[in-house]
């Protein structure tokens, strides 16, 4: 696994970014790392907002800034043109610059010559580690808990973050396993996992999740979705190579396509619930789903609480918006955790 060391604080760079979901990065190490973000950049007024104080890169500099972090990640991970001078400017105040994206920092030549000439460093956390090879299939000691979804970008690391920190409450020796970007900065560690060479992805996920303790859990952060037409190659490969014990289905209240294609519609949730679960089963004939993580982000708390219960009549399962703690997310974790 990579281990990174990362100059902190951050600045947390947006763009020109509009939609919030291809923000996550940034979203994410401001939910989940707030004591590392000292504010956003932006490129654009018309750029969705985190809430945190809008700067310059030297703005930030002075208030103890360390890096820029390129918190987006649109559609194919590449950098845009108009993003180039204010990365520049970034490396330029003293800041180095961090990436999650496909894009190599130093592939665009503008900031390799600027990184060069400031002596600041340009960071890609989407690299694999080297020397992975293809799975071994052989069962693992210890348990791993995996979030699958019916889409893209719709609470899958938010689900396993916040599961992690129930668990941690009760007392259950657990790690949290990052497979992007945004969970690598959060977390300090991981695997890209989209960034393996495809035949390598489910070693990756059996290097990710090694044997442990007899009660030991890891929790996967999982990516894509098997739904996803464009990106089902990773989540298969992940699923296989965790080996799950239990997984967390992971949905969003409204979402009836899948991200970027539209005439794609969202399985409904049993189907996406069996399917996995029948995937699942070739390489641990014993797993079982939990319950659902529903994202409920766009109601208010009276109409989550409806949906919520709700889907709990319908489906007969713990049903909870890991990001609203009460007595479902409580029923979520006992039923992650039963023997």
């Amino acid at each position: 696994m990579i281990d990174l060391t990362l100059p902190q604080p951050y600045l947390l760079f947006i763009g020109d970014m509009t939609i919030a979901r291809f923000a996550k990065t940034a979203f994410g190490l401001r939910d989940w790392a707030p004591e590392r973000c000292v504010g956003e950049c932006v490129v654009s007024a018309s750029a969705v907002t985190t809430g945190l104080p809008r700067m310059t890169p030297a703005d930030a500099r002075k208030a103890g800034a360390r890096s820029m972090v390129i918190g987006v990640a649109p559609v194919g991970g590449e950098i845009a043109p108009a993003w180039i001078p204010t990365l520049v400017q970034a490396l330029e105040a003293g800041l180095d610059l961090i990436s999650g994206m496909h894009t190599r920092l130093a592939s665009v030549p503008e900031l390799a010559a600027a990184a060069n000439q400031t002596g600041r460093r340009l960071i890609d956390v989407r690299t694999p580690p080297p020397g992975l090879s293809t799975g071994t299939g052989r069962k693992r000691s210890g348990f791993r808990l995996l979030t699958v979804g019916t889409d893209c970008a719709l609470g899958k690391k938010y689900t396993a973050l916040s599961l992690t920190r129930e668990f941690k409450k009760r007392g259950v020796p657990v790690d949290f396993r990052a497979t992007g970007q945004t969970g690598i900065l959060i977390a300090g560690g991981g695997i890209p996992i989209d960034a393996v060479v495809a035949d390598f992805v489910a070693g990756a996920a059996e290097v990710l999740s090694p044997a442990a303790a007899a009660g030991h859990w890891d929790v996967v952060e999982g990516q894509g979705s098997v739904f996803h037409p464009l990106y089902s190659g990773v989540s298969l490969g992940l699923l296989h190579g965790t080996q799950p014990d239990v997984i967390v289905m992971c949905h969003e209240v409204g979402r009836d396509a899948v991200l970027g294609l539209p005439d794609y519609p969202t399985p409904n949730i049993p189907e996406a619930i069996e399917l996995t679960l029948r995937l699942a089963r070739r390489t641990n004939p014993q797993v079982r789903c939990a319950g659902l993580s529903l994202n409920t982000s766009q109601l208010d708390a009276a109409g989550a609480r409806e949906v919520l219960a709700e889907q709990r009549r319908v489906l007969g399962i713990p049903v909870a918006d890991p990001l609203r703690p009460g007595a479902e997310l409580n029923h979520l974790v006992d039923a992650c955790l039963q023997g």
